[in-house]
């Protein structure tokens, strides 16, 4: 009965990862406490505190746009930190509680600063104001802010993700259903803080908009820790970072080592282990094969940590090096969000800003693309997914590579229109000496195409990372669509730096192109566009990367193959072993029952005079029963054998 335990253990490894205790959790009824958390209080900030560092806190046009780009690119690289806590020593649960109060002291801390005016600077008339005390607890708090909001991001999406199965094919669906309506989510949040808190912030007071969110984010978290007899937790393993150390250094110690003569040959765990310690097995590819030397087992050597590595160890390291082409390609469309967040914000700021007879904040007008967004992923998810899905057979509509690629190219597109708004805006402006300016309102072109770039790109990056990462490094890979993020964020610090210094140099009014308080004598418009070029070369490099890109193999839903098993066909085949395996019970069960058929018909003397061809019987029934053999007898079968037969 061994073979049939192995089966059973095999198909709830494949089919039900849950534990006992696990049964009954996860799914979307979990997600519901994850999804909307502290978005609307983090997006209102994200837009707004460029017009905070602007009129508060005194920081000349540029300064204010690379504070903030600072910020955010640090809030988001410190997602890797949160991520790689989640996936060696504490659960992603954990994780977000930890770092969530950091964040909630941080916003505590703006909001005193906000509220006192003993800590806002004077107005100097340089590039900053903010010195001494008022400059610590500013960068202090703010420091504090990206830390703990970082660390939250980090854990939170792939802790949502974790609800379900991946090996399970209506939960495949399922992830790619989740990535969506965590976005939207997000955008509702971030619907409600770009209009309401922004709306207090500016008009009524810096402090109240703080506040709001202070409340909010706590009750977002309070909310998460409500959710927690619901979570499906997966505990943390050996530390990723660890794992990819080890096979760089052990291949690098096997380099003088020669290749099998096969890639069997290479060191890799049975089954029976994978399924002991929970471990996600991967087929050997033949890509970076230098890296397959940390797999080769030396003669006569155990294998240790940091002597040999698992195939499916290299394999790990492998996908995360073929994803960073993608990563890397993805980096300057959010150098170009980052202008949506500063100078497009700072563009309103001299606009029109009336709707009717009331005024609108500038950086309130990011809610264009977000109602963008709540049409359009409905609309994407129950009209597009069903339809693409009857065309390329993947339970997403489209591979998650495709739609990034969408979104690359509207990113393009959105900086395009960008610069010739700016045109239109400044000629108004210069025109009518800023008595008349055009309405903010023509900045929804750009902001609009941006969004849907956004819902395709931010979305399908989300489900690529992680539904490619090993079940060892989810958050870790997971955190790589935010790096892309910080690093376009502060690949925008860097541009305005080097826009400015060149252009200095070659303008005949030896001012760059972003420099001062006055946006009509910049030329914002030619910063846009060189963003615009910058991001169409940028995606014919996105093409080879994604044309180059081989899928987990182990991943049967993102191969050329559309049809995996499903969980019931697999059941068929375990069924058809169990009935194999019983027939060969019952096979030597009748060959029992026939040996002592025999036996029975002989005389007591008979009987007594051989004993040895009775052992030699029973011999051959016990070699018949391990070798899952058939020995020709009767058709009764004992008792004592169908009750073994049945256990």
């Amino acid at each position: 009965m061994h073979a049939q335990a192995d089966a059973d253990a095999t198909i709830n490894a494949d089919y039900n990862p849950l534990t006992q205790n696990d049964k009954g959790k996860g799914g979307f009824r979990a997600c519901i406490f994850i999804f909307g958390l502290d978005s609307m209080g983090f997006i209102a900030n994200m837009v707004s505190l460029v017009i905070y560092f602007y009129a508060v806190m005194f920081f000349d046009i540029p300064s204010a746009a690379n504070t903030l780009t600072n910020f955010m690119g640090s809030t988001f690289l410190l997602t890797i930190l949160g991520a790689f806590i989640s996936d060696t020593f504490l659960n992603k649960f954990h994780t977000i509680l930890i770092f969530g109060t950091l964040e909630i002291v941080a916003l505590v801390l703006v909001t005193i600063q906000a509220y006192s005016k003993d800590l806002h600077p004077s107005y100097c008339g340089k590039s900053t104001c903010v010195e001494g005390g008022i400059k610590f607890m500013l960068y202090f708090s703010l420091c504090l802010l990206a830390l703990g909001a970082g660390g939250v991001r980090g854990a939170l999406f792939p802790l949502g993700a974790d609800q379900f199965n991946e090996k399970d094919p209506k939960d495949v669906k399922a992830i790619a259903t989740y990535f969506n309506w965590i976005t939207l989510s997000t955008v509702l949040g971030a619907t409600v803080g770009v209009t309401g808190i922004v709306y207090l912030s500016v008009y009524r007071a810096w402090y109240k908009g703080f506040i709001v969110s202070t409340v909010g984010t706590f009750l977002g978290f309070v909310a998460l820790a409500s959710g927690k007899p619901f979570y499906r937790l997966r505990e943390p393993g050996q530390g990723p970072l660890v794992r990819v150390a080890q096979v760089i250094v052990v291949a690098i110690k096997n380099w003088n080592l020669p290749f099998p003569k096969s890639a069997n040959e290479l060191y890799e765990i049975n089954d029976k282990e994978a399924i002991f310690y929970a471990e996600e097995k991967i087929e050997h590819t033949d890509q970076f094969w230098f890296l397959d030397k940390a797999a080769i087992l030396r003669k006569e050597s155990q294998p240790a940590p940091w002597k040999v590595c698992t195939v499916t160890q290299v394999e790990e390291v492998k996908i995360l090096t073929r994803m960073l082409p993608i990563l890397g390609s993805t980096i300057i469309m959010n150098t170009c969000l980052a202008q949506l967040q500063t100078f497009s914000i700072e563009q309103g700021n001299t606009m029109d800003l009336h709707l009717g007879k009331h005024l609108f904040p500038a950086p309130s007008i990011p809610v264009i693309p977000l109602v963008f967004m709540v049409i359009l992923i409905p609309t994407y998810e129950f009209f597009f997914v069903p339809f693409a899905r009857k065309i390329t057979g993947h339970p997403a509509g489209i591979t998650q590579l495709q739609r990034v690629g969408v979104g690359l190219v509207l990113s393009a597109i959105s900086m395009t229109v960008a610069g010739f708004v700016e045109v239109k805006r400044r000629n108004q402006s210069i025109d009518s000496n800023r008595a008349n300016p055009i309405s903010l309102f023509w900045l929804s072109f750009q902001y609009a195409i941006f969004g849907i770039a956004d819902m395709f790109t931010l979305v399908g990056l989300m489900e690529f990372f992680y539904k490619e990462a090993p079940a060892s490094m989810k958050s870790l890979s997971t955190s790589f669509t935010w790096l892309s993020l910080s690093l376009g964020y502060f690949l925008s610090t860097v541009f305005v730096n080097i826009i400015n210094a060149i252009t200095k140099r070659v303008t005949p009014s030896k001012q760059g192109w972003l420099h001062g308080d006055d946006l009509d004598t910049n030329n914002l418009n030619l910063f846009y566009w060189f963003l615009a070029i910058l991001s169409c070369l940028n995606f014919i490099l996105y093409l080879f990367s994604a044309s180059w890109y081989k899928y987990k193999a182990a991943n049967n839903f993102d191969s050329t193959d559309p049809k995996p098993i499903k969980p019931t066909e697999a059941s068929d085949v375990f069924l058809l072993a169990k009935d194999e395996e019983e027939s060969t019970v019952n096979s030597v069960a009748k060959s029992t029952a026939a040996e002592e058929s025999i036996v029975k018909e002989e005389s007591p003397d008979t009987k007594t005079g051989n004993a040895e061809e009775e052992t030699r019987v029973e011999n051959k029934v016990q070699a018949a029963t391990n070798n899952g053999g058939e020995a020709p007898g009767s058709d009764e079968q004992p008792k004592d054998t169908k009750e073994n037969g049945a256990s």
